[in-house]
């Protein structure tokens, strides 16, 4: 990606995900997020990191 900050829509097709999904997980405060003013944003370092925490580990 070219931009560090991204709007729903831009997240939604980062992660292959449904907008209606980023907006049900901003709901329920389960994704980094912040906003200015009326407009949503996410960093994407900050999620780089998020999606790093859900990454099942592996069996041993």
């Amino acid at each position: 990606m070219d931009r560090r900050y991204l709007g729903p829509e831009e997240l939604s097709t980062y992660l292959g995900m449904s907008v209606r999904t980023i907006y049900f997980w901003i709901a329920q405060r389960k994704i980094p997020h912040f906003k200015l003013g009326k407009r949503l944003r996410f960093d994407i370092i900050e999620i780089a990191e998020w999606l790093k925490d859900k990454k099942v580990k592996e069996l041993s």
